[in-house]
């Protein structure tokens, strides 16, 4: 029998995530169907995608009820919901994190975006957010800005993992994985255990969508896959330095890269274009489930990533040349990108809101 398309990458080397969770994934069993069939060996959220389940579902509706009893409400009332359902998530992947010994099977749960210019309560949160979940495979969030960049290195001093997110160019990649190594090199320094996991998250399909109708057709949907190409060359130069490796000998565990918004916008290009396009061992691909059940409905993937970049930076070139500022366009995607998960985390919080109170309501007729 032929291997489906996920099962190829999952030998290939690239771990498969799925990016989202709901209470309906968890509770038909359907998290786990992808878990046996479709390779998946890990989870991320984010607020768009609570804001999402929360809101079109009832599934939570119980759940709100009892906390309002216990007298929460908002942010406190939504973190509850949220540690529920990753720390449900987080068990049905342990034994992958257990069979990989810690590299693999990791779930994902961000800090409020509100704090993402605010760098000590954004440690405090992901240590607190941490401790609740007691869960060893359970990544926290931080955006890699620059005031999130120092929380990064605080809390993998302090121990927590912690998964990178909002990341766009290989500059702000290369500053995120130095402020995870510093961390790393610090506890090493203090006598403490190096093996602390993470992730750098970088998002590609919103450099497409950025360009798109600004750029000559012979270059549609090749800026985010160049820019990946320039970020997986930065990884393994990174990888294979000698400053890394001084850390390595310690016992430390690399932050591996991680592929994110893969889903493609463009509907008149491949379904799977970014997931093809990004096959690369000791990496992650996290996918909407959209894009996942598309890649099981192909056959095949496509050539691996080159390490040295291929023509990745001719592409890049071509784009200068039609007059986009990359370096530009990289800050400002990460700023929308900070303004877009609180967009959502208002909205989130709306929906908290309007669902206690209508709860409430119906409690009292």
């Amino acid at each position: 029998m032929k291997a489906k398309a996920p099962q190829l990458l999952h030998d290939l080397g690239q771990s498969i995530w799925l990016d989202n969770i709901t209470r309906d994934l968890l509770n038909t069993g359907t998290l786990k169907r992808y878990i046996v069939d479709l390779s998946v060996t890990g989870l991320t959220s984010n607020p768009t995608i609570f804001d999402q389940a929360i809101k079109n579902s009832s599934a939570y509706d119980a759940a709100i009820r009892e906390r309002l009893t216990e007298g929460r409400s908002g942010e406190d009332l939504f973190f509850d919901l949220a540690l529920e359902d990753i720390t449900r998530a987080a068990t049905e992947f342990r034994p992958v994190h257990d069979r990989t010994d810690g590299v693999d099977g990791w779930v994902s749960l961000e800090v409020s975006p509100l704090l993402a210019y605010d760098t000590a309560s954004t440690l405090a949160a992901a240590k607190s957010l941490h401790g609740r979940a007691g869960q060893p495979n359970l990544f926290i969030k931080i955006p890699g800005t620059k005031q999130g960049l120092p929380a990064i290195e605080e809390a993998i001093f302090a121990g927590i993992p912690i998964n990178v997110t909002l990341l766009f160019s290989r500059e702000q990649y290369v500053s995120a994985a130095e402020a995870f190594l510093r961390g790393i090199e610090r506890r090493i320094a203090a006598g403490l255990t190096p093996v602390v996991g993470s992730v750098a998250s970088v998002f590609i399909s919103r450099w497409d969508t950025a360009v798109a109708g600004r750029v000559p057709d012979s270059l549609r949907n090749q800026l985010g896959i160049a820019i990946a190409q320039r970020i997986y060359k930065a990884y393994c130069g990174l990888l294979a330095s000698a400053r890394w490796q001084r850390v390595f000998n310690y016992g430390a565990r690399p932050q591996r890269l991680l592929w994110a918004s893969t889903g493609t916008k463009d509907p008149k290009a491949s379904d799977i274009l970014y997931v093809k396009a990004l096959a690369s061992p000791f990496t992650v691909n996290t996918m909407p489930e959209a894009t996942l059940k598309a890649l099981a409905d192909h056959g095949e993937v496509g050539a691996v990533l080159p390490a040295d970049g291929g023509n990745c930076e001719k592409v890049v070139a071509q784009f200068a040349q039609a007059g986009i500022d990359v370096e530009a366009l990289a800050a400002q995607l990460q700023e929308e990108g900070a303004k877009s998960f609180v967009t959502s985390w208002e909205e989130l919080m709306g929906v908290i809101t309007s669902k206690s109170a209508a709860l409430k309501e119906a409690a009292a007729r």
